[in-house]
């Protein structure tokens, strides 16, 4: 099932994720976010375009992007999203001061957080699963990217599959709704490998899952390993057959959340021959349909 499509069903219309910077770090780059991180991350992080290029106060950020959804799309639903860096790493106390008071300017109706498997401790799953309600959902997106050891490694990604596990197994026992990240194209990968990941997070049945296309940022250490000759990125056309691939090989029931990298333009220099997510969208759905197949036909 398609995101949007899993909102309007929830909802009754279609809701909008307020995606914000909690001036949060990661593990790899340190608290000033200065240290070099996965070898494919940029300065910027996991930020959202419009979120800007300058650091700003998440309240002037909440009532800004609440103002635009509002006036730009006439937005009644809204769910909270903490989605820059690793929106986990910090002191419970800090956590919870931070998604009180985001939470208290707007009516959100989900809160949903971006994270590591390395920032995942039991307190920090109570303090999420303290929000939950019936009325209100809390997601944690888990990023893994490759269930691999070797690309782990080679990413510098900074945990392994074994922590992914724990920090997995710890979210659901708190009740928590997770999102698994994924990049096709990774170095040194092969399409067996990148559906071997595929089948080790379908059979974890994650409430959602995120395909990301491999993109490499002009500041980045893969950029050095591209320019080198060291690797090769996978064109459009190979992308949607990983996509069909994998969404053959999911559970029917998990919510396919994201298809594509949705990196602007000027923060990277390839894979510029990467197509629109719309296209990707579309080239998708003719190609399952060609196949006569759909989501799970495979699981």
């Amino acid at each position: 099932m398609n995101y949007s499509r899993y909102l309007r069903q929830k909802y009754g219309e279609t809701a909008y994720r307020v995606s914000i910077d909690g001036g949060f770090s990661c593990p790899n780059r340190g608290v000033d976010r200065n240290l070099p991180g996965c070898s494919y991350c940029s300065s910027f992080g996991s930020r959202s375009a419009y979120i800007g290029e300058t650091e700003q106060d998440v309240r002037e950020q909440i009532e800004r992007n609440l103002k635009v959804l509002k006036s730009r799309y006439d937005a009644r639903i809204f769910m909270l999203y903490f989605q820059a860096y690793s929106s986990t790493w910090a002191p419970v106390r800090q956590l919870k001061k931070l998604y009180d008071d985001s939470l208290a300017l707007g009516r959100f109706r989900e809160l949903i957080v971006s994270t590591r498997p390395d920032c995942l401790s039991d307190a920090t799953c109570r303090l999420l699963a303290s929000y939950r309600r019936d009325d209100f959902d809390v997601w944690v997106e888990l990023g893994l990217q490759s269930a691999h050891e070797q690309t782990l490694k080679r990413i510098n990604r900074g945990h392994d599959r074994d922590q992914f596990e724990e920090a997995f197994s710890r979210l659901r026992n708190h009740g928590l709704k997770i999102a698994v990240h994924l990049i096709f194209g990774l170095p040194g990968e092969d399409h067996g490998m990148m559906m071997e990941t595929v089948r080790y997070v379908a059979s974890l049945k994650p409430e959602g899952i995120k395909f990301h296309n491999l993109h490499i940022p002009s500041d980045t250490a893969m950029f050095r390993e591209l320019e080198a000759g060291e690797m090769a990125i996978p064109s459009s056309a190979g992308h949607v057959r990983y996509l069909a691939d994998a969404i053959e090989r999911i559970p029917p029931d998990t919510v396919v959340m994201r298809l594509t990298t949705d990196t602007p333009r000027q923060r990277h220099i390839v894979p510029g021959a990467m197509l629109d997510k719309t296209i990707i969208y579309n080239r998708l759905r003719e190609e399952l349909l060609r196949r006569g197949t759909k989501q799970g036909v495979f699981f």
